[in-house]
This record gives C-alpha cells, sequence and structure tokens, in this order.
C-alpha cells in the first residue's frame, strides 16, 4: 500500500471521561495500565467480566484538555457506559457521549505516520488541533487512528497531504493483518481475549496488577491453555458470512467472523490448524475453500498437534 489515505470509521463513537479519580477508577476496571496515557502515548485496552469473558475493547487517550477518550464501538456506547456506571459508586467521574462531536479517523499508507509526526512505537501520540492522533497501538501495519472534532474533518487530514478514501479499503487492510473487529470477531460475554490474539496486540498489561477479569486472564497465558485462536482465513469461493460452520474433513474446526472480498476471519481449533498446515487440506465453509494464515505478531501461542502453546523461534535459530 503506497497511496496516504484517511477514512472516517462510521461504527466508531467517543466517550469522554472526566473528574479527579478518573485514572484511578478505569486503573481498577480494564486490562491495560491506564497510567501511562498523557499527552504522548495513548493505550488499547479491554473491560471484561469477572471471568475474563471480552465485553468491550477501546482506544484510551487524552484530549489537550486532559479528559480521557474512549475509542469505542458506537452501536454499543450506552452498554460500555453502563457497565462502567455500575463500578462507579462514589468515584469523582463523569460520563459523556462525544460520539456527534467527534470523529474516529484510520490513517493509513507508507507514509501515514510520518505525515502526522508520529513514531513507529505502539500508542505514539500527538495532538492535532483540538483532538489528538496516535500510532495504532496494537499494531504499526494499522496506521494510525485521529480523534478529531467533526468539524476539523477533512480539513484536518487533506492538508497534511491525506486522499479520502473508503471504510472498505481500511477493513481490506485490517483483515489482511489479521486484526480483530471488536464485537464482530469477539463474542461478547463469551469469548476470551487471548483467544483473539489480544494480548499480542498490546491489550493487556500482564504486570499492572488487578483488573476485573484479570485473575483468569493471567492464569491462561502463563498456563497457555488456548485451545482455539482467532486466523485470518483466505477465501477460495464466495465469502461465508459469519457464524457459517467450518470444516476440515469430518471434524468440526471452528466458524466464521467478520469477512470481504476473499480474506476472513474465524475461530479455529489450533490443532487443525496444525494438521491442515501439515497435509496442505484446506477448510471448507458453505461454499468456499480456506487457508489458515499465521500472521507475523502471533509470536507465541503459534499452533502445534496438540493445540497447546508453543514458542515461536526465529527463522535463523530453528
Amino acid at each position: 500500500m503506497t497511496a496516504t489515505t484517511f477514512t472516517r470509521l462510521p461504527g466508531r463513537g467517543v466517550l469522554a471521561l472526566d473528574g479527579a479519580d478518573v485514572i484511578e477508577f478505569l486503573q481498577n476496571l480494564i486490562s491495560n495500565d491506564v497510567e501511562r496515557v498523557g499527552a504522548n502515548i495513548s493505550i488499547y485496552a479491554l473491560l471484561l467480566t469477572a471471568q475474563g469473558k471480552f465485553l468491550h475493547d477501546f482506544f484510551v487517550a487524552q484530549l489537550p484538555d486532559g479528559r480521557l477518550l474512549l475509542d469505542c464501538e458506537r452501536d454499543r456506547i450506552d452498554d460500555l457506559e453502563r457497565r462502567l456506571t455500575l463500578y462507579r459508586l462514589r468515584a469523582d467521574v463523569t460520563f459523556t457521549d462525544l460520539s456527534n462531536q467527534y470523529a474516529v479517523v484510520a490513517a493509513f499508507g507508507n507514509t501515514a505516520l510520518a505525515a502526522l509526526g508520529l513514531s513507529t512505537d505502539p500508542g505514539n501520540t500527538v495532538t492535532i488541533g483540538d483532538g489528538v492522533a496516535m500510532t495504532d497501538p496494537r499494531l504499526e501495519a494499522m496506521g494510525a487512528r485521529i480523534i478529531v472534532p467533526v468539524t476539523d474533518l477533512p480539513g484536518a487530514l487533506t492538508g497534511q497531504g491525506f486522499a479520502p478514501g473508503e471504510v472498505a479499503e481500511y477493513d481490506a487492510m485490517r483483515l489482511s493483518n489479521g486484526v480483530p473487529d471488536s464485537s464482530a470477531d469477539m463474542l461478547v460475554d463469551k469469548g476470551f481475549p487471548l483467544e483473539s490474539g489480544l494480548d499480542h496486540l498490546n491489550a493487556i498489561d500482564f504486570t499492572k496488577g488487578c483488573y476485573v477479569g484479570q485473575e483468569l486472564t493471567a492464569r491462561t497465558h502463563y498456563r497457555g491453555t488456548i485451545r482455539k485462536r482467532l486466523f485470518r482465513v483466505d477465501v477460495d469461493g464466495p465469502t461465508p458470512g459469519p457464524g457459517t460452520p467450518v470444516t476440515l474433513g469430518d471434524k468440526d474446526a471452528g466458524v466464521m467472523r467478520s469477512g470481504q472480498g476473499g480474506i476472513a476471519m474465524a475461530m479455529l481449533r489450533m490443532e487443525l490448524v496444525a494438521q491442515s498446515q501439515k497435509s496442505s487440506e484446506a477448510f471448507i465453509a458453505g461454499d468456499a475453500r480456506l487457508i489458515a494464515v499465521t500472521q507475523p505478531w502471533f509470536g507465541e501461542n503459534t499452533p502445534d498437534d496438540s493445540g497447546e502453546k508453543t514458542t515461536a523461534v526465529p527463522a535463523d535459530q530453528s
């Protein structure tokens, strides 16, 4: 990808948090270290159930005026605010839905980070007008995320050499990198974050201390008990819709999630991915054949025949 492109993400909303207790409040709830957030750093984080299951994911950034912003799913923002409110008790924290005032924008392409004055460090953040731009905390290849007042678009970016693009372009880039799209790929109150590789996408700080769902998340991480994972799959045939069963031979292998244009995401049993890669046998979903692709950012938790956690070995040491 050579063009430097931006597109507003209409599915994303913005929830502002303010008050004297906001840092301590979030620090006790979410999976990443809120104390790191500031003018120069933003993070990606999760809100989990007490059993460590996925509820919400979001990006946490700080506005120039000091308020914290959560870049989250727009059609689930009321649920996020409701769940946060349950934990507020007497804490000095206020919530304001700014989704009509602020836009979430993705900027991507080979020169996107440099054009915004961002480094390749995950979550590196700069001020842009009355908003912020950040290197996507999950993965450098995802480019930048920008949260700016709606009134600043598109001038804030066209003035810096960006060309407007379509959401489908961003989604194709996301899928090619095997990065999950919130509840489109991660089942609410059912899936575990490590099954979607979120430990390798900088969503979890394993040293920060307690948060909701921390105990099971840490235990799973250190014991390596992942049996299934979210994989990018290359599709030969019509792209199956979300929820379509996936098989390998006569075995139930998993289920489809989001996808478009010959690339999709699927939750697959790890031992069957290993079997498929060794035998070159394709998975089947609907009328399509699927090939699972292991992303470079997977690091550990790559599949072996048993589905147990394994450690990736650099090519020059294998």
